[in-house]
């Protein structure tokens, strides 16, 4: 899972108990206990913290059910505590109405997550996967949503990822536009957690519209990095990541400066959590063969190991069908910001849509296989009639991508189910119908002669991959949810009991021990793994 639903209410959610309020996170809800004890960690919480000029901020909006009092204040806060500084955060306005108060990194950081990292043959390709898997990161946030309950409360979120951001966000009231620039160097639109801001692959096709207009860094370490030979999109890329000061530095690095190493590099770079990560190779001192990759980083943790293996997998082949069809994915990289968080809505994965670009592939396409889908999941491979026609000249931006559903984005869309963020010429007219991200890794599988075998293996992964998208398949969010509103000791009043809580952490244990018969139908998760129909929530019930 990725949280533990009791963390930091009133009960005791660790064992042996502790207390909370201690002098290194200073949280109202959690021990300083929980924290890993390795210097590093404690220095962060600490560190962020002084920084900040108070303690981070986490309010999630709470669910609303049926006996949720309006309005909702967190009544697990305390207004009268005066044993930190900080203690005074809630007293100046830190917990919102009609949200969930969190205030340690451990809220964010101690949840569980999904991360692949991409070993890519060298430097040029290492920055393709990280400029066209960023597009897709909102996607799969939404896809593996699993966090529904933050310290014993249903909220009005599926996801953890903004959690996460707030958590480690040491931003000073300047930075975060709440007072004037005085002291602060600049106002920082973002967390150091946050989606990307940049794009940094050398492709004909990376047009200047795509980049953020108001993208911030520093001018002289960009100059610095150019004069020593890197290249500008690069350049901006490290410079706009080095606006943030480091969070902890070892002693011994400053005794003496040693070339050879990373160290310091690492330091900060390892303190921009974006949702993908472009990293080097070791330092040069190091034996190790590794070399460029690129960090995929949003999903959320499954409750099983199938789930993740799906996911791990799905992934890996959208990599090869990217490198193997020259697929562009390219959208602006604001409308990427603006997917994360349309991918925190609640069971966004059938209500929202997202901006996705709609004509995948080059403009002068390869002498090779194009795709056709009919929205069902399926591909069939056909020779293009364009095979020599020249690169199409550059229209608006805005032409180039629209609002899909995710299934319309995992599965492919006919052009009858379309919805353009503008109206379409003739001209788009041919390319409103997108392939799918499905349909081309499968037409990738066709293209390098699988084994039979190991293609029937593949298949049971990516059908929950495509069910999952579709809706046939809940999400672990969803489930979740609807285990706790259908639970006999559940009041209606959004409060995850300590009961509830139990009968969650004892079924999710049995789901866990039955993954060789999950797709029994009315087995215990079968709504995750083996529906045949999509079943309506209680929502949905209530609605009629």
């Amino acid at each position: 899972m990725t949280t533990f639903p009791l963390l930091g209410s009133k009960t005791e959610f660790t064992s042996p108990s502790y207390s909370p309020s201690g002098p290194v996170l200073r949280s109202q809800f959690v021990p300083d206990e929980i924290a890993n004890p390795h210097i590093r960690f404690p220095t962060l919480a600490a560190n962020i913290r002084s920084r900040r000029g108070r303690k981070v901020e986490l309010n999630v909006p709470i669910f609303k059910d049926y006996r949720t009092p309006s309005p909702f204040l967190d009544p697990t806060v305390n207004y009268e505590l005066h044993r930190w500084p900080e203690d005074d955060d809630v007293r100046n306005g830190a917990a919102k109405e009609d949200h969930v108060y969190m205030d340690a990194m451990a809220f964010g950081m101690g949840s569980c997550c999904l991360q692949i990292t991409f070993q890519a043959k060298n430097i040029t390709e290492g920055r393709t996967l990280y400029d066209q898997l960023s597009p897709l990161g909102p996607i799969m946030l939404a896809l593996t949503a699993a966090t529904p309950i933050y310290k014993g409360f249903l909220v009005d979120t599926d996801v953890r990822w903004n959690q996460v951001g707030n958590s480690v966000d040491d931003r000073t009231a300047e930075e975060l536009g709440e007072k004037p620039l005085h002291s602060a160097r600049w106002r920082i639109p973002k967390s150091r957690y946050a989606s990307n801001s940049t794009y940094i692959a050398q492709d004909a096709r990376l047009r200047t519209e795509y980049t953020d207009p108001n993208l911030l860094i520093d001018e002289h370490l960009k100059s610095k990095l150019l004069d020593g030979g890197m290249d500008p999109l690069l350049a901006t890329h490290f410079a706009h990541l080095f606006i943030r000061d480091p969070l902890v530095i070892f002693s011994e690095d400053l005794k003496a400066l040693d070339t050879t190493s990373t160290n310091h590099f690492e330091n900060l770079q390892s303190t921009n959590w974006q949702h993908m990560r472009f990293k080097p190779p070791p330092s040069l001192s190091s034996d190790s063969d590794t070399g460029w990759r690129v960090e995929f980083r949003p999903m959320e943790i499954q409750l099983t190991d199938f789930e993740n293996a799906a996911f791990a997998i799905f992934l890996v082949l959208v990599t090869r069908a990217i490198l193997s069809f020259d697929l562009n994915f390219y959208i602006p990289i604001t409308r990427t910001t603006e997917n994360m968080e349309t991918a925190h809505a609640r069971d966004a994965v059938l209500s929202s849509k997202f901006w996705f670009r709609k004509d995948p592939f080059p403009s002068t396409p390869r002498p090779r296989a194009a795709f056709s889908s009919s929205g069902s999941g399926s591909s069939t491979p056909e020779r293009p009639d364009s095979q020599s026609r020249p690169p199409t000249p550059l229209g608006p931006v805005e032409d180039e991508y629209r609002l899909m559903t995710i299934s319309e984005i995992i599965n492919g869309t006919s052009s009858s189910s379309t919805s353009s963020a503008a109206t379409p010429t003739a001209a788009q007219s041919s390319i409103e119908c997108f392939p799918g991200l499905l349909p081309l890794v499968e037409s990738y599988l066709d293209s390098v002669n699988v084994p039979v075998e190991t293609r029937c293996e593949l298949a049971n992964y990516l059908s929950l991959i495509r069910r999952r998208a579709e809706g046939t398949l809940w999400t672990g969010a969803k489930w979740i949810r609807e285990f706790v509103r259908t639970h006999s000791q559940y009041q209606g009043d959004s409060v995850v009991s300590d009961e509830v809580q139990y009968d969650l952490i004892k079924t999710v244990e049995e789901i866990c021990g039955r993954e060789g018969s999950l797709g029994q139908k009315h087995g215990v998760g079968w709504e995750m793994f083996g529906a045949r129909e999509r079943v309506p929530t209680r929502d949905e019930k209530e609605r009629g």
